[in-house]
């Protein structure tokens, strides 16, 4: 049953052969991979304006610097990671740039932000969509929670049905979304230039602004910052693209970063020349839409576009989620389980633990995650700040044709970026604390996660110098409950494979000890049976010392020990209810037992 709703959510399993065309056009690609960065450009000039909204609206004109400069680290970033795409073909981002050139560390940090500000972004995008949903239609606000986590439920199952399919489904509202911002846009700007809109509705540039200070302006600049989110996802994800995989990725992030620039400029210069102001119960896209076009049916497309794609920019996290744990993970710094590719050739644990972490996240905070914001800048500077400095490390050593030009572009994007990450930890500290005290634990647990994985191989591996360990013979230890047909297989099967063969019972009084012992002598008088006294009526706590005392023995004279328990099979599943478990707690304690060997000789009912 389970395989059959599997079949029906999921999909058929893929063949390893099928691989290929799991990969990602350009396209597509943009699409899946940049909805985190797109649908910021719905909330970064409000959180600009609401900055500067402090000192009046008199100040509102400074957006249109601010946006500047948050377009000029735009530019550099996306030539950084450009440059990363190629540099390491293979993916990883900042993790992989850091590791490389800053040291295991500073990679490590860089990993575990990205991890974190991926679950962030499904539990804030998906919030932020159920938000919108609920605004719609009030009587369901109560549901939010459950709204959201049916949402990240959903995604995950698109996501776990394979890459393309996700990536076809998603296009379209992403498009459309694109679509709507750039027709308002366009007929903003042509309202402005034929004078339909008055001039008169803001202050003009240059204008006076009492009480403006230098780090309130580099408040508002880092606040505006936020729609520079999911850049870096690109270069997580090259292993996703078709071949060309580098030349492919590079393309496509060069053509989010136009179209990120597009959309985030004039949507910033219609709310400064509209007059704009950020309100509680209204966002400023949705005031500039019904500026312009009214609330006619062209106001409700862009809203329905903005709610969608902030529902959809939680894929970002899953497209590259899996794909920087699967780094992690080939470096031992994560379960090897992230290795594994799922039946639609995704990597489906991933997928899982990212989705399942999302809707944590989303009950913890009861679906209100605007207080997760601010981590969710700070999550993404420190791996942009740590890989611009990276790169830098890199052109320094290496020196390649052409390395001044980028070492610039590198030396600019590193200093703009902390700037930026410091402006965050000061203004919002009471808000960001916690990345203090979390990412150090993410860190700790990568590194004992990387020296248990140290330790395992240092023990499997073989070593000349250690001879393998010689083996006289082999002791069985049957227990058994009684004389029966499983316990009778299981004697049969000890002989086989064993020098010494020992059944052990276990009585809880004297009668049934006696008895037992007259029976065996009767069936078994060729194979010894060790009875033993249980006055508290626990058959493993006697059972077990009893074989602890003959595998120190066994060890002394170079014996091997081996616990054989007799396991009968029932026929249904269900049946299993109505027998006692014994043999698996025991089976469950002797596996941690040194030196001892355990098997099961399993009897299978045949109704």
């Amino acid at each position: 049953m389970f395989s059959t709703i599997k079949r029906i959510l999921i999909g058929r399993p893929l063949k390893s052969s099928a691989l290929g065309e799991q990969k990602l056009a350009k396209l597509k690609a943009l699409a899946i991979l940049s909805s985190d960065a797109l649908s910021s450009v719905a909330y970064g000039t409000e959180q600009i304006l609401l900055v500067l909204a402090v000192v009046g609206t008199v100040a509102y004109w400074y957006s249109l610097p601010i946006a500047a400069g948050v377009l000029f680290l735009l530019a550099a970033l996306i030539l950084s990671y450009r440059q990363i795409i190629y540099t390491y073909p293979h993916g990883g981002g900042a993790y992989v740039v850091s590791r490389e050139n800053l040291g295991v560390t500073p990679g490590l940090i860089a990993g575990g932000s990205l991890l974190v500000d991926y679950i962030l972004t499904v539990a804030v995008s998906v919030s932020a969509g159920a938000d919108a949903i609920t605004s719609a239609f009030p009587e369901f606000h109560d549901y939010n929670v459950v709204i959201a986590s049916v949402l990240v439920i959903f995604i995950t199952i698109l996501n776990l049905r394979g890459v393309t399919e996700s990536a076809s489904v998603l296009a379209y509202p992403v498009y459309l979304f694109v679509f709507a911002l750039v027709a308002m846009i366009a007929v903003g700007g042509y309202r402005i230039a034929t004078g339909q809109i008055s001039p008169d509705l803001h202050d003009p540039v240059g204008t006076a602004v009492p009480g403006i200070t230098l780090f309130l302006l580099l408040r508002a600049f880092a606040s505006g910052c936020s729609a520079l989110t999911g850049v870096e996802a690109i270069s997580n994800a090259i292993p996703n693209f078709k071949d060309p995989a580098p030349k492919n990725a590079a393309r496509t992030l060069v053509l989010m970063g136009i179209i990120l620039a597009v959309l985030f400029s004039g949507i910033t210069y219609l709310a400064f020349y509209l007059g704009i102001s950020p309100k509680a119960d209204e966002t400023v896209v949705s005031q500039i839409a019904s500026t312009i076009f009214g609330r006619e049916t062209m106001y409700y497309f862009i809203q329905a576009t903005t709610a969608l794609i902030l529902v959809l920019a939680a894929n970002t996290g899953f497209s590259a989620f899996p794909l920087l744990a699967y780094n992690l993970a080939s470096d031992k710094y994560m379960p090897r389980m992230f290795l594994q590719r799922g039946d639609r050739l995704g990597y489906s644990n991933g997928i899982i633990t990212l989705g399942v972490s999302s809707i944590v996240l989303i009950v913890a905070f009861s679906g209100m995650t605007e207080e997760l914001i601010p981590l969710y800048a700070v999550g993404v500077f420190i791996p942009f700040t740590l890989s611009q400095s990276g790169m830098i490390i890199k052109w320094l050593r290496d020196k390649p044709k052409g390395w001044q030009l980028k070492l610039l572009t590198n030396a600019v994007g590193a200093v703009i970026t902390f700037t930026v990450l410091s402006i965050l930890f000061v203004t919002k500290f009471a808000q960001v604390w916690s990345v203090l005290i979390f990412l150090p634990i993410i860190v700790y647990i990568f590194i004992r996660i990387n020296r248990h994985y140290q330790d395992v191989g240092s023990q499997l591996r073989l070593d000349n110098q250690t001879p393998a360990p010689h083996i006289k013979g082999n002791v069985i230890i049957v227990p058994v409950a009684g004389i029966t047909k499983v316990v009778e297989n299981s004697l049969t099967y000890a002989r086989s494979i064993g020098d010494q063969v020992i059944a052990v019972y276990v009585a809880f009084d004297r009668e049934s000890e006696l008895e037992m012992e007259e029976k065996w002598r009767a069936r078994y008088p060729d194979i010894r049976l060790v009875t033993l006294m249980s006055h508290y009526r626990s058959v493993t706590q006697p059972l077990t010392k009893f074989i602890d005392i003959v595998a120190a023995k066994a060890e002394e004279d170079s014996y091997a020990v081996t616990v054989l328990i007799p396991q009968f099979i029932t026929k249904k599943s269900w049946h299993n209810i109505l027998h006692n478990q014994s043999s698996l707690l025991l089976r469950t304690y002797l596996l941690y037992v040194k030196n001892v060997i355990v098997t099961t000789v399993p009897y299978r009912f045949k109704k």
